[in-house]
């Protein structure tokens, strides 16, 4: 099957979308310069967007509007049973809500595997959309985030929805 992809605009600044025709199978968020995380696959070129993309790209626009707070935009995620069975429980988390690596660990089968918990919300490839963003140290304070320039992306998507974080 044939990728396809586009970048579009976002109050986070330019994000890349690719697709397989059907359903998004990575995206990226673009990092401010010199930040080692957010860089474009594509190198920020339009691209052109199939019917998944442009799918995606109307719920991503509702969604930072504050009209949309599920995605029905079909994803595509490929990784390692475990990645997989850890961005299962992330698309559990609700809007405006949250949890700790450790939470999911144990969500998963696995309470003393919040380390690799960590690994696995990192190598989301389809980030906001599934929602590692909801992911807290478990005394509710800021950890990393690999999309974008990082913690301050992070900060963003917390603030959009409401998400409180020390």
């Amino acid at each position: 099957m044939t990728s396809t992809f586009a970048t579009i605009e976002s109050p986070l600044g330019r994000i890349e979308l690719t697709s397989d025709g059907e359903a998004i199978t990575f995206l990226s968020i673009e990092g401010v310069e010199g930040s080692p995380h957010g860089r474009l696959q594509h190198g920020g070129r339009p691209g052109v967007p199939d019917k998944v993309i442009k799918q995606a790209t109307k719920e991503l626009g509702e969604y930072f509007a504050g009209k949309r707070k599920d995605f029905d935009v079909p994803v595509k995620l490929v990784g390692t049973p475990f990645q997989q069975a850890i961005w299962h429980e992330l698309l559990a988390i609700p809007y405006g809500g949250h949890a700790s690596y450790g939470e999911l660990a144990a969500r998963a089968g696995n309470p003393k595997a919040a380390r690799a918990v960590g690994g696995a919300v990192g190598a989301n490839p389809v980030p906001i959309i599934v929602p590692c963003h909801r992911i807290l140290a478990g005394n509710s304070k800021l950890t990393g985030y690999s999309g974008g320039s990082g913690v301050s992306t992070k900060i963003q998507l917390l603030d959009i929805e409401g998400i409180t974080y020390r």
